[in-house]
């Protein structure tokens, strides 16, 4: 709660001062300290990790800067893959060792976010080794890590894309305050939602409670559970993600996009261009492409797809899961471009039902990835999916009938809201559209009814989720990533 006041009180400050003072160092200056002091909500010890993080980056990166050799880069990642590893898989490791004087380190606790700006910092390395053009002052790349809007859960920022808006003396203007304010709006009704998921309708009739205290599950149950996770954690990280791009955007600073409709996905690698964007392109910039160019032989390059697949579900957590998780995504990578290499020898043109079939095929094989993604351990994995290749099991449901209809209703829900809002988008911006009609109408008017609309809907989702014990405001589901 404190954090949640202070994030209000000092996005407000900054707003004020950034629509009303050109002067960098005044801009920067307010945005690092707002930056700082709301990490120190949190604990003291986390900013002064980042502290630390960013001082050790910032002098490797000047010695890179002199010297764009092997060596300072080989120790800027050393230096931060030490530090993630100490906090995030040490602990991890530490737990399920028999070793007493090895267990202190599961009582560290994870600095917020540090998963996102170590990587933040490690592009920063890397493109100074590739000799961009780059140099922060200390402010500046303190700024680019600490930058609160997407410190705790991004996206992904990158220092070429941030430099020159930190250095901009133009103010904000309301028309951007604004499109920020509506952005975060959406992000808090689409959190709410995914809390809604989570709890379910009735207490513990949610997707946490299916997944954690159920018995035991028919086949309905766990594509119920897999594809209401997938939603749940879209609506939740994506949520986030409309917040942290809101809040920059109300600053002056344009960040990048990390959701772009992913569930309309019609093969795994459309899909990776659409969820998680700003860590998916990462990876693919730092991880696969060195990887891909270091041999031409196919074998490799797919074994470096896998690889960097895998390193996306370490990136998340340190265990045997999430390892699985990676990897299966990057076998169905392969998989898809071995299909387009067969495609293209046989010069085959899809017919057109190819593509609700490709669809529901792509949508069945992301959900039951999220299995891995979410389940408690391996066991659990393997009896789910027993519960889904046993025809026996098809007969029945142990799930609250409440979960299947909330599951239901808000991805039909979120698909009609998608389809009407590109439908208004087209009547809004489209000089060629007809003027006259219900949707023009409501195009012209939207800026009216919107807002109410929003209001409305968090009003109803709040009602319920506050109505039950563990309500309250939403918790970021990736904070523990």
């Amino acid at each position: 709660m404190l954090q949640s006041v202070c994030y209000v009180l000092l996005f407000l400050v900054c707003v004020l001062t950034l629509a009303k003072i050109r002067s960098r160092v005044v801009r920067q200056a307010t945005l690092l300290a707002a930056s700082y002091a709301l990490y120190l909500t949190w604990t003291p010890w986390f900013a002064a990790i980042l502290l630390l993080s960013t001082v050790g980056n910032f002098l490797v990166g000047r010695w890179l800067r002199r010297t764009p050799a092997a060596l300072p880069l080989c120790l800027g990642i050393f230096l931060n893959l030490a530090l993630l590893s100490v906090f995030k898989y040490l602990p991890e490791i530490a737990i399920h060792s028999s070793n007493s004087a090895f267990q202190n380190f599961s009582r560290l606790a994870l600095p917020l976010g540090i998963s996102f700006w170590t990587f933040q910092a490690l592009s920063y390395l890397f493109d100074l080794y590739r000799e961009e053009e780059l140099d922060p002052t200390f402010v500046e790349f303190a700024l680019y890590l600490a930058f609160f809007p997407v410190t705790i859960a991004g996206p992904v920022c990158r220092m070429p894309d941030m430099l020159e808006q930190f250095r901009s003396e133009e103010r904000t203007v309301w028309g951007d305050i604004l499109q920020g304010f509506r952005r975060v709006a959406t992000g808090a009704l689409m959190m709410q939602l995914a809390k809604l998921l989570g709890q379910g309708i009735l207490a513990g009739g949610g997707i946490a409670g299916g997944f954690d205290r159920v018995p035991q599950w028919s086949g309905p149950d766990v594509w119920c559970l897999a594809f209401g996770y997938g939603l749940q954690l879209f609506f939740d990280f994506a949520g986030y993600s409309h917040i942290a791009i809101g809040a920059s955007k109300a600053l002056g600073i344009i960040v990048p996009e990390n959701f772009e409709r992913p569930f309309a996905s019609t093969t795994p690698s459309v899909f990776w261009t659409r969820w998680h964007m700003s860590l998916s392109f990462w990876i693919r910039d730092y991880v696969f492409l060195p990887l891909a160019i270091l041999r031409h032989e196919i074998w490799w390059r797919n074994l470096a797809l896998v690889i960097a697949m895998a390193v996306f579900g370490l990136w998340h957590k340190g265990s045997v899961l999430f390892l699985l998780w990676g990897c299966y995504h990057g076998v169905l990578l392969v998989l898809h471009r071995q299909v387009q290499q067969v495609e293209r020898r046989l010069n085959w043109e899809p017919p057109a039902i190819w593509v609700p079939v490709s669809w529901l095929g792509t949508l069945s094989l992301v959900s039951l990835g999220w299995i891995l993604f979410r389940a408690r351990s391996l066991a659990q994995v393997g009896t789910m999916l027993a519960a889904i290749t046993s025809p026996a099991t098809y007969a029945t449901h142990f799930l609250s009938s409440s979960l299947y209809f909330l599951v239901a209703a808000l991805a039909a829900g979120y698909a009609i809201v998608i389809m009407v809002g590109r439908q208004l988008e087209r009547y809004a911006t489209d000089a060629d559209a007809p003027q006259a009609g219900v949707v023009a109408f409501l195009a012209r008017w939207r800026w009216f009814w919107i807002p109410s609309l929003y209001a409305l809907a968090l009003i109803l989702v709040l009602m319920i989720t506050l109505s039950q014990q563990n309500g309250g405001a939403a918790q970021l589901m990736y904070r523990r990533f």
